[in-house]
């Protein structure tokens, strides 16, 4: 029987969101329109926007659905520097070297083509930001930062930053700040309004909702520019006839994983303790990435674990392991297939053979005590095998 540990790349739709999702499919209405049928289908999307208020502490008005993460981030990236410049000349944006590629990406972009001139904060091995860096560069630059992009935690290594620490810093600056949440929410306690951040981006498919579904999150007062064009949907912010039924999916699976978050955490530590020693004792000279000794769970996410296998390639073990039912990754599944180590571990310090010698299990809500144990069963053979197969790097 195969087994699923990439949980962090996406996750099975849950059992209650099918069961919803597929009792919706056949209505009708455009939630724009004012008719009866129209009307039916924005209470649905409109109580989909209270819900995850509700879980995210926010304001409804605040939630803006979109079509995943990468979206979510780039609207919040592209659109805060726009409407930041409108004011006065802001270029740059500071960011870390260990974000998503839907962030670095965003800003390279609007450092390509709208004039924006991108700084990375630098990070140390634990993948922690440097405060007193950030600090020292807004006191000395504000007046030209646009603005300040850090994810919360990250989908590679599950390293959390202090985000509310870090809003607050820019917030004596009066920079905003835009995090990406989508490894966060569902995983840990994110709360939007005691988080000082003006917007927030996360996703339905890392919660058990489908794929296409995701949500940024626009402080009130805070502008944010459209980057695209054709209605006044979503306070003019992401124009277009909105998913009532896809908002509704992601609305569910935020509530039921909210609700079980206490007991998933604690599951997760003890799957995590059993990887981490599991593995320790069959391939010793093994290690975790990014973590201090006393890595404690409110600076790391309790199921992501990076683990560097030394003299052999990330990419082998994936390709050995998959042939053995186990299914993890080498990184984000974004740059899958991308030869020449994880960026995010680059970023940290690490060398270019431990950043293409790494792989990454994820847990989710239908991970079990056998997955690990067949993870483990299948590991030694597929680590001989990768040793043997040396590195790719180019």
């Amino acid at each position: 029987m195969a087994v699923y540990l990439d949980h962090a790349a996406s996750t099975p739709v849950r059992p209650e969101v099918v069961s919803l999702i597929s009792g919706l499919l056949g209505q009708s209405g455009n939630p724009s329109s004012v008719n009866s049928f129209g009307q039916q289908t924005k209470m649905q999307l409109e109580q989909a926007r209270e819900d995850i208020a509700a879980v995210l502490n926010c304001n409804r008005a605040e939630v803006i659905f979109t079509s995943g993460g990468t979206e979510a981030n780039n609207l919040g990236i592209l659109g805060l520097f726009a409407a930041r410049n409108s004011e006065a000349e802001r270029e740059i944006i500071l960011t870390l070297g260990t974000e998503h590629h839907a962030v670095l990406e965003a800003a390279e972009a609007v450092e390509k083509h709208f004039g924006a001139r991108v700084e990375l904060i630098p990070v140390n091995s634990h993948g922690q930001p440097n405060f007193e860096w950030l600090e020292g560069f807004l006191e000395e630059n504000s007046e030209r930062v646009a603005l300040v992009a850090a994810i919360w935690a990250n989908n590679e290594t599950g390293t959390v930053i202090d985000v509310p620490k870090m809003a607050a810093i820019c917030k004596r600056y009066q920079v905003p700040m835009h995090s990406d949440a989508v490894a966060a929410v569902g995983h840990m306690e994110v709360d939007f309004s005691a988080s000082g951040l003006s917007t927030m981006a996360f996703t339905g498919h890392k919660i058990g909702a489908p794929v296409g579904t995701g949500v940024l999150l626009v402080g009130r007062g805070v502008k944010v520019y459209a980057r695209s064009f054709g209605g006044s949907q979503e306070r003019g912010i992401r124009p277009g006839t909105q998913d009532a039924i896809g908002a509704s999916g992601v609305a569910l699976a935020l509530k039921v994983a909210a609700r079980e978050l206490s007991e998933r955490r604690a599951f997760w530590e003890g799957l995590r303790t059993k990887l981490i020693s599991g593995v320790a004792a069959l391939v010793p000279d093994a290690y975790v990435a990014g973590e201090p000794a006393d890595s404690l769970p409110d600076v790391r996410l309790s199921n992501i674990v990076n683990i560097i296998f030394p003299g052999c390639a990330g990419e082998s073990m994936l390709f050995l392991l998959d042939s053995a039912h186990v299914a993890i990754s080498n990184g984000s599944a974004c740059t899958a297939g991308v030869v020449g180590g994880s960026h995010v571990l680059l970023a940290m310090g690490h060398d270019r053979l431990a950043a293409s010698s790494c792989v990454r299990v994820s847990f989710g809500h239908t991970t079990t005590e056998a997955d690990i144990d067949a993870f483990l069963q299948a590991l030694p053979g597929a680590y001989e095998k990768a040793k043997k197969a040396g590195y790719t790097l180019i």
